[in-house]
């Protein structure tokens, strides 16, 4: 940089972005289209056409850069293997609130297995883990409140 170069992630990742933004937003036809066959990428005209340039580019970059594939890929090569789960990690996940696992009924401490299992076969238990999470100031947490 103190050379006037840029870094490595600028010039192939964010120069391209850009550079696209900045050709979509000024409406330059004739670079949007360079850009769009340089890339083998499909626009349809009615987003070509639409008087908000954002879907257009919008259309571009779906299909460009899908995001479902960046999160779905990043999920996979970054989030731990399932079957190296503890079972103190496992009964933490299958109890809900002040709950000890000892006090679930048997029918659900017999799923821990088939939890850390994580097995495909036919007769296997399907296990479903729902989570939501939501942002909360930290003074509305119970253990915050005043008494």
């Amino acid at each position: 940089q103190t050379k006037g170069k840029k870094p490595l992630f600028v010039q192939l990742v964010l120069d391209n972005i850009w550079s696209l933004y900045e050709a979509v937003m000024k409406r330059d036809k004739e670079k949007i289209e360079k850009i769009v066959t340089s890339l083998g990428l499909k626009i349809g005209a009615r987003e070509s056409r639409h008087a908000d340039p954002k879907v257009h580019l919008n259309a571009i970059c779906s299909q460009w850069l899908p995001i479902s594939d960046a999160v779905l890929s990043m999920v996979c090569n970054k989030l731990p293997s399932p079957l190296d789960i503890s079972a103190e990690r496992v009964e933490k996940l299958m109890c809900v609130g002040a709950r000890t696992f000892d006090s679930l009924p048997p029918e659900t401490q017999e799923l821990k297995s088939a939890f850390m299992k994580c097995s495909s076969e036919e007769t296997a238990p399907v296990i479903v883990f729902v989570s939501k999470m939501f942002a909360v100031d930290a003074k509305a947490l119970p253990h915050n409140k005043p008494r």
